[in-house]
């Protein structure tokens, strides 16, 4: 940070009054994070916007901010008894002061911790004690890192199983150019289908209608090639076996409220995610899930991220380096 004025942290007030929390690295590349869903809103490399937010998102609570990475906890869709997505993304969160250690110690100094514990109205509505801890860590380089450990604090012996992901909304610069590499010959759930099982039959992922699948037993790494911004997005994962590819399209955008008509041309979700096989926590365990996000030309891009499955070639061929 030599050179730079700019505290690496700095909690200050965001859209509508809410708070947030800025952090900062060199080469002009920060991220801002939400105690309301404990939701990252902008990540940024050399001053370069690389989440999607709605320009209709509605920053007011109980609304869930429209993209960037919300969290969805303790489920995923509506497929249980509680609202979609679960509440996590539209709950208070706090600044940890005092967390337990992390087992990876970051060198960063750009990281914010933030805690959220079920209120006496929680409990209602899903009636187990946990610890949500979070931390968002933007790396020297410009990489962005979440790491997710909820903890059963239950007393009386009483084990909970969730579903959870990182519902993160990319920007892209034309959806009709995009590739999610990675996903090929797997097994999905499709949404669009009442969850019926299909077996992936392209050699990537690509968008020419609506598009909403769980992927099951994915890699540790996924990548997002966006051909007209010769740009990479690549997605490291740890506790996160399956992945959810998302574009609403031109009718579902239309249909949403927080959400601009022509906005689906510009974004693509890709989540890490635990969904098929809910997490079962007893008394005292906890579970971490980690995702790393970076952003790399396509020509640095090559096909070892997949042993082999990705053809580097192609990769080249659409980059202008």
């Amino acid at each position: 940070m030599e050179g730079e004025k700019a505290p690496a942290v700095e909690v200050c007030k965001g859209v509508n009054g809410l708070d947030k929390v800025v952090l900062r690295e060199a080469r002009d590349c920060s991220a801002e994070v939400y105690l309301y869903g404990g939701h990252v809103t902008s990540w940024k490399n050399d001053g370069e916007e690389l989440l999607f937010v709605s320009n209709k998102a509605i920053f007011k609570p109980p609304k869930a901010i429209r993209g960037g990475i919300p969290i969805c906890f303790p489920q995923f869709s509506n497929f249980g008894s509680l609202e979609q997505h679960g509440f996590a993304r539209n709950k208070q969160w706090s600044i940890d002061t005092d967390p337990p250690p992390f087992p990876t110690v970051t060198s960063s100094r750009a990281f914010v911790d933030l805690i959220l514990k079920p209120s006496e109205e929680d409990l209602k509505i899903w009636p187990n004690s946990y610890e949500f801890r979070l931390r968002v860590t933007l790396g020297p380089g410009g990489d962005l890192m979440l790491t997710s450990r909820i903890r059963n604090t239950n007393t009386e012996g009483k084990t909970f199983s969730f579903t959870f992901a990182y519902h993160t909304y990319f920007f892209v610069s034309d959806i009709s150019e995009v590739r999610v590499e990675g996903l090929e010959t797997l097994d999905y759930l499709d949404n669009l289908q009442e969850r019926k099982r299909f077996t992936e039959q392209g050699d990537a992922v690509v968008f020419e209608s609506e598009v909403d699948k769980i992927y099951l037993s994915t890699p540790a790494k996924l990548a997002i090639l966006d051909h007209e911004k010769k740009r990479t997005f690549v997605l490291r994962k740890d506790g996160l076996p399956d992945a959810v590819v998302w574009n609403p399209w031109d009718k579902k955008a239309k249909a949403m409220a927080d959400f601009g008509d022509d906005e689906y041309k510009h974004m693509v979700c890709v989540e890490a995610a635990a969904i098929e096989k809910p997490i079962e926590l007893k008394p005292n365990e906890e579970w971490t899930g980690r995702l790393e996000l970076s952003a790399v030309p396509s020509s640095y891009f090559s096909g070892h991220y997949f042993s082999g499955q990705l053809d580097p070639e192609k990769v080249l061929q659409s980059s202008s380096i």
